[in-house]
């Protein structure tokens, strides 16, 4: 389980319906967010955020790639 914890995936968060992106980012997760738009947040979020989305139904999750697949080898992962 903990590996699993680890992998961080670039995920596209939609709010539910009643739900704003506002909404979202007031929440306590920790989502690095890399785009923000009207109706949808694009960020790298670890395996056990996502879980925590999809259980509490606040958002649909759409797993876009591991943040690991976003980096050329060689490189860190950091900003």
């Amino acid at each position: 389980m903990a590996e699993r914890a680890t992998v961080r995936w670039l995920v596209r968060i939609t709010p539910v319906v009643g739900r704003t992106v506002d909404d979202l980012l007031k929440l306590p997760l920790s989502l690095d967010v890399w785009e923000r738009g009207a109706d949808a947040v694009v960020a790298a979020a670890s395996e056990q955020t996502i879980a925590e989305l999809e259980r509490r139904h606040i958002a649909g999750v759409e797993r876009l790639r591991t943040i690991a697949d976003s980096v050329p080898t060689g490189q860190p992962a950091g900003p």
